[in-house]
């Protein structure tokens, strides 16, 4: 009876664990991806016999993978337009967009909770070069910075992307400095 019971939880978990990943290319669902050319559509179904019902035309652009078929990927992006696009059109490059409530300048910081060096704006399209539980290193044009992941549509709550082992000693680097600045303006 216990081989049967455990027979049938395995069958079950293992179910429970395919509902999360795509069945075309065996990666996580949902997960973010951005648009690889500056001219994309997304359409009503999953060919292109199906209308257009929005058409992109920035590079880079994040959007959310929700399901998967064939060659066709349905996605959303941050104002839940949703719609089918070919996968030739799409990159895993992760990017994201800075999304504020009050639509005011987010703040860079040169590393975590340390001194702003520069903002950006709300709607600006963002490189994901590393993501903490709650910060990211953002790039933009000649900017690079730390935000708060609050602020960013295109990655998960709690999601960590790229970070080494050697971070640990880069942030520590940079809060010695960032005190012993303070110290000397006092």
């Amino acid at each position: 009876m216990k081989i049967i019971i455990a027979f049938i939880t395995i069958i079950i978990f293992s179910q429970v664990c395919i509902a999360d990943i795509g069945k075309e290319t065996g990666l996580e669902i949902p997960r973010y991806i951005s648009l690889k050319s500056d001219e994309a559509n997304i359409r009503v179904g999953p060919s292109m016999n199906y209308p257009i019902v929005v058409r992109y035309i920035i590079k880079n652009y994040p959007l959310k993978v929700l399901e998967e078929y064939n060659e066709w990927r349905k996605v959303e992006d941050f104002k839940k337009n949703v719609g089918w696009i070919h996968k030739s059109l799409i990159s895993g490059t992760r990017t994201g967009i800075v999304l504020s409530n009050d639509n005011e300048n987010i703040q860079l910081l040169n590393t975590l909770d340390g001194n702003v060096i520069g903002e950006i704006g709300n709607g600006n399209i963002i490189n994901l070069e590393k993501c903490k539980i709650n910060w990211c290193l953002v790039s933009a044009n000649n900017f690079k910075g730390w935000i708060d992941k609050k602020y960013i549509w295109g990655v998960k709550k709690r999601e960590i992307i790229k970070i080494s082992f050697v971070q640990r000693f880069v942030d520590l680097y940079w809060k010695s400095i960032n005190f012993l600045n303070r110290i000397q303006i006092q």
